[in-house]
């Protein structure tokens, strides 16, 4: 048979993939990496983490000077007008800009890029448009994509996906939002920051599952307070978009009679699934679970030798920088060494304002394996934070009664995004709330608040 054409070749060039190619040539590998899109950086950076990040930040920055921010400081703006074309192309340049920087690694790193749709052919060869060629190891790495809701048809008009949130060329009337999860919010901020009405539907009693019971609390109450309106405990039924308009059925979860909503624009936002189909898995001899996920093991080996799966469609959370650490651990244990990822220890941020950020365990799932202790700080008590005027939120710090270990840490705040490194590190080497409370931070500085939390654990807070 043969020879390989590659060493590896990883299938799919988001954060998960074109990190674990240029890892894997950094380590001296003939490396490969198949995309089917124009551009690398996969959905994060093409229709995902990167655009919505411009959207967000310049929709912060026309609040502030629009609706009376700038004005409580002194800097007195009027007329002032949005100008969405500029602001799209602002986000386009954005996309450019980083695309084309993963399109100058790669030849850096001598990666040879196969455009077109990867399909197995076998465990170890695999059709990648026109061309057939075999690796030694094979990576996937395809992400994920939207979950569609049956009931909910998505035309990218009236009935948006998140892809075509971030292109609506006009700022929705009424925008509602189905799902109360991380890009729901996201760009419900964005689009209620310019303008628009924004109505979340929510399936669930709370929004934002899977975060910590107090946080998604205090959230919903500050996103009220913002304008946002909620329903709760509701489910969509149908949908019908018409004359410039959507209605939108909409009934109890628990049962019970339906009402009509009229919006101006849709948003369906309820969650992600893994980009598994149409990859010919089964020519490779690979199986998915009920969820349409790839299982792994430690080192990211599917159950087939020389096929490795991160990211998206392995079990976990569906984040970038997850994928990221995992595609420079896959090509360390491919390369004969030691690569390994602590998924106990990932953040997760929501990027509204105020940010909403953890990492670890929340306070239910921390009491339901054993005694704990919990420190909480106010932003309202933070002096930096008081002095700029961003008084919503808190930081909590969640610790072992016995050990005194840091076993989660929430945080609210408009640095919450940034300020959660500084926690996930310190779990990461096993640190103590004493460790934190103990070590200086620079005042005056968000930050303050996260060693205040930790003083609170022990209930020796100062400024509260």
């Amino acid at each position: 048979m043969a020879d390989y054409d590659f060493d590896v070749l990883v299938i799919g060039a988001g954060p998960g993939g074109y990190v674990a190619a240029i890892r894997a040539a950094q380590l001296g590998l003939k490396t490969a990496c198949a995309e089917s899109r124009e551009t690398l950086g996969g959905t994060c950076l093409n229709v995902g983490c990167i655009p919505s990040k411009a959207l967000l930040h310049a929709s912060e920055l026309f609040e502030e000077a629009a609706h009376g921010t700038l004005a409580k400081w002194g800097v007195k703006a009027s007329g002032v007008e949005l100008d969405l074309d500029t602001m799209h192309a602002a986000r386009r340049d954005s996309i450019t800009g980083l695309t084309g920087g993963i399109e100058f690694l790669f030849k850096k790193n001598k990666i040879e890029w196969l455009k077109g749709l990867a399909t197995f052919e076998s465990a170890d060869t695999v059709r990648v448009g026109e061309r057939t060629v075999r690796a030694k190891n094979i990576v996937i790495a395809t992400g994920s994509s939207v979950t569609p809701l049956p009931s909910v048809a998505v035309d990218q008009e009236r009935i948006v996906d998140s892809t075509g949130a971030l292109e609506l060329p006009e700022v929705p009337e009424h925008l509602v939002v189905i799902g109360g999860g991380v890009i729901g919010l996201e760009l419900g901020s964005v689009w209620k920051r310019l303008g628009a009405k924004v109505t979340v539907v929510e399936y669930l009693d709370q929004i934002l599952p899977g975060m910590d019971g107090e946080v998604r609390k205090e959230s919903h109450k500050i996103f009220k307070k913002q304008g946002f309106e909620f329903r709760l405990s509701t489910k969509v039924t149908a949908a019908e978009a018409k004359n410039g308009s959507v209605a939108l059925t909409v009934e109890p979860a628990a049962g019970g009679s339906s009402e009509t909503i009229e919006a101006s624009h849709v948003l369906v936002s309820i969650g992600r699934r893994p980009n598994t189909e149409g990859l010919g898995l089964e020519k490779a001899g690979l199986q998915v679970n009920t969820r349409g996920q790839i299982d792994t093991d430690h080192e990211f080996r599917t159950s087939i030798p020389g096929v490795w799966a991160i990211g998206d469609v392995i079990p976990g959370p569906m984040l970038a920088h997850k994928a990221e650490d995992e595609g420079i651990a896959v090509a360390e244990n491919i390369a004969g060494e030691t690569g390994i990822v602590n998924h106990a220890v990932i953040p997760n941020v929501v990027y509204t304002m105020p940010e909403i950020a953890g990492v670890g365990l929340t306070e239910e799932d921390a009491r339901a394996g054993g005694e704990v202790k919990v420190g909480k700080f106010p932003m309202l008590a933070n002096s930096r934070a008081k002095t700029n005027k961003e008084p919503d939120g808190f930081v909590k710090v969640i610790a072992d009664a016995k050990t005194d270990r840091v076993l989660g840490v929430w945080i609210i705040a408009s640095l919450g995004g940034t300020m959660i490194a500084e926690a996930a590190l310190a779990m990461e080497f096993g640190a103590t709330s004493e460790d934190i409370a103990y070590t200086s931070h620079a005042h005056p500085t968000h930050s303050e608040a996260l060693k205040e939390a930790a003083m609170a654990v022990t209930g020796k807070p100062i400024h509260i």
